[in-house]
């Protein structure tokens, strides 16, 4: 670049620049060239800037997701007017919506707390209201301490002989009488308290709920579980079965209907309650029942539909005897005591048979009277002065 370039077909003396000259441009142009040329960023330069980009796309990324648009490049000028106050009525708004927001979510908190199911049906679009209502409740385990709610006044039907009844909770069959743990007691070893429990299970089943018992057949097995040695006991049933009257009623220990005027609707009975084993006084042991047994039912007539309810609730005591102070057969049942109450039925008819009473019958006997009762209260003792529960009924 110092090199003068030569000047063909020019004398020294023509019109060439002085050597000063031309030195001084090829100078001047060096050094405006080394200036302007591109140079490479330092590091510390390039992280710098590689930060504020990506603080700047953080910004716009919380703008976007806040706003859903990217924030203006300049704020709205604050002093103005026109601006202040549409950001005012922004700030309203947006107090307007929270408030109502707040109330909702303390209506829904409400809901949820005063009615799970109607809450759940609310978000689900199904209505779960009966599947509460129809919900198994858990075993019995202690006496109840009030009566079951009330239901819904809704009519039974063949379909739905429980509807409108606390039974639409209860087990079904056999299903609702379950056994307590068996151990040994008062002399008595465990495999005879268990053998015990099971046979009174047994008696149970086939004196409340087998098809046979509750057509008014002879209930043999029943019958076969209760010890020969129990005479008076063995006498008094074999009585009641074959001629029933008021003084020998099989329906103390039997659930019994005839036949040719009524016929269950379904195979299934409701049952609720629970068994449970003490030490029996001077030795031996005591198994306790208390079951109530809901019996839906239809007029044999062709036709009919109507089904009544006969609500039964039951109380044994089997004495598990020690074999080595008391007499007592290996496998058989020593009833030591037993109690009935039934909820619908004519309890002055004696025939051996439980009676629904259907709404278009012809009252029979005297009227009802006095306060009415809740067959389905599980929480009082029986009544032992009335038996047949004559009284008033606030339901079935």
């Amino acid at each position: 670049m110092s090199d003068k370039p030569p000047s063909p077909g020019k004398s020294s003396g023509d019109d060439a620049l002085p050597d000063e000259i031309w030195e001084r441009f090829v100078r001047d142009n060096e050094r405006d060239i080394r200036s302007s040329a591109p140079k490479e960023p330092s590091a510390r330069a390039r992280m710098v800037t590689d930060r504020l980009r990506k603080e700047q796309e953080a910004a716009e990324s919380a703008a976007r997701g806040r706003k859903g648009r990217r924030a203006p490049a300049e704020p709205e000028g604050w002093r103005t007017g026109p601006a202040w106050q549409e950001m005012n009525g922004r700030a309203g708004r947006r107090r307007r919506m929270w408030g109502v927001l707040g109330i909702l979510v303390a209506a829904a908190v409400l809901l949820v707390a005063l009615n799970p199911s109607r809450a759940l049906s609310l978000l689900t679009g199904e209505d779960r209201s009966e599947d509460t209502a129809t919900a198994p409740l858990p075993a019995e385990t202690a006496t109840p301490t009030a009566a079951p709610p009330s239901f819904d006044p809704e009519r039974a039907t063949l379909k739905e002989p429980f509807r409108g009844s606390p039974a639409m909770q209860y087990a079904d069959g056999a299903a609702g009488i379950e056994l307590p743990e068996a151990t040994a007691m008062g002399g008595v070893s465990k495999d005879r308290v268990a053998k015990a429990l099971a046979a009174t299970r047994t008696l149970l089943i086939e004196s409340n709920l087998s098809p046979t018992t509750l057509r008014g057949e002879r209930p043999e097995t029943a019958l076969g579980l209760i010890d020969p040695l129990e005479k008076d006991t063995v006498d008094h049933f074999t009585t009641a079965l074959a001629k029933p009257d008021k003084e020998h009623d099989p329906l103390t220990l039997f659930s019994r209907f005839d036949p040719r005027k009524v016929v269950p609707v379904g195979s299934v009975v409701k049952t609720r309650g629970m068994m449970t084993l003490s030490k029996r006084p001077g030795g031996g042991a005591t198994v306790h029942a208390d079951y109530t047994f809901v019996y839906p039912l239809v007029k044999a007539a062709p036709g009919s539909t109507e089904v009544a309810r006969t609500i039964v609730r039951r109380t044994l005591d089997v004495a598990v005897l020690d074999p080595s102070v008391n007499r007592a057969t290996d496998g058989k049942l020593w009833i030591a005591a037993y109690d009935v109450e039934i909820g619908n039925t004519d309890c002055d008819t004696h025939d051996g048979y439980l009676h629904p009473e259907f709404a278009d019958d012809t009252p029979m006997g005297p009227s009802p009277s006095g306060p009415a009762s809740d067959p389905y209260d599980r929480s009082k003792p029986l009544d032992q002065g009335n038996p047949g529960n004559c009284g008033l009924l606030s339901r079935t």
